[in-house]
């Protein structure tokens, strides 16, 4: 019960993902101190971080370790939580990825700047599989001054969605994705283009719903970590929410 309070996860999925992490090396080496924890609670203590957005102070008492194991548990295992590296489908002619970026408030001045939200931000490029309405891949997050376009072309995504169909708002024009007719000076939009606003509208709102989804973990509404702790969280929240939404 508790599991599925503070993570969001069944348990048949929670161990799912614990089967994951230790897959991928979250027990850690053999030799030298052994964590104090268990690795299922361990894999929770950096669930329940995200989803709650504690401090490492308030997360201690109720794991019974301090606030330094917390901080190491978080910083050792919470790459391992990332989703996985986006990988071409093939048959990529038939798939469609449904691109957008959202704000997150983060502390750490050196990725964030002054942005539309009146916070100090960065932006966060997500691309969103159309028909499984999974996240297919989190971007690194860049200044949150930058427009959508430009946060795209840093990341470097464009790269890894070569040869799959793309979808974004027209904030993405110029970039190769399909995006909505706009309307131009003395030239009103034709029926036909109204016809094919509303149907890209009815699909593009599928990574509006993933990134608010993702937002039920607090990290993404005010991260205090640094460095490539915001991308970190926002790997790993990606990989939470996929467990979640596919239960």
């Amino acid at each position: 019960m508790w599991v599925e309070t503070f993570t969001g996860l069944p348990l048949d999925q929670f161990h799912r993902l614990v089967r994951v992490v230790r897959e991928r090396g979250g027990e850690g080496p053999r030799t030298g101190r052994p964590w104090c924890l268990p690795l299922d609670r361990r894999v929770l203590l950096v669930a329940v971080y995200y989803r709650t957005n504690l401090t490492m102070r308030q997360m201690a008492p109720p794991f019974g370790v301090s606030p330094a194991t917390v901080c190491r548990v978080i910083q050792r295992l919470g790459p391992l939580l990332a989703v996985e590296p986006v990988r071409r489908p093939l048959q990529a002619e038939d798939r469609l990825w449904i691109v957008d970026g959202t704000l997150v408030p983060v502390r750490d001045r050196r990725i964030a700047a002054s942005s539309r939200n009146y916070r100090y931000s960065a932006n966060v490029q997500v691309v969103v599989d159309a028909d499984s309405r999974l996240v297919v891949a989190t971007g690194r997050p860049v200044p949150g001054n930058r427009s959508d376009a430009q946060a795209w072309r840093a990341t470097g995504l464009a790269d890894d969605c070569r040869g799959v169909a793309l979808m974004a708002d027209s904030a993405y024009i110029n970039t190769g994705m399909a995006v909505p007719h706009r309307k131009r000076p003395g030239r009103p939009l034709l029926p036909a283009e109204e016809d094919d606003n509303a149907d890209h509208r009815h699909v593009r709102v599928r990574v509006e719903h993933a990134i608010g989804r993702m937002k039920n973990w607090k990290i993404l509404r005010d991260c205090r970590q640094h460095g490539d702790g915001l991308h970190t969280a926002a790997q790993a929240i990606a990989q939470l929410h996929n467990l979640t939404y596919a239960a």
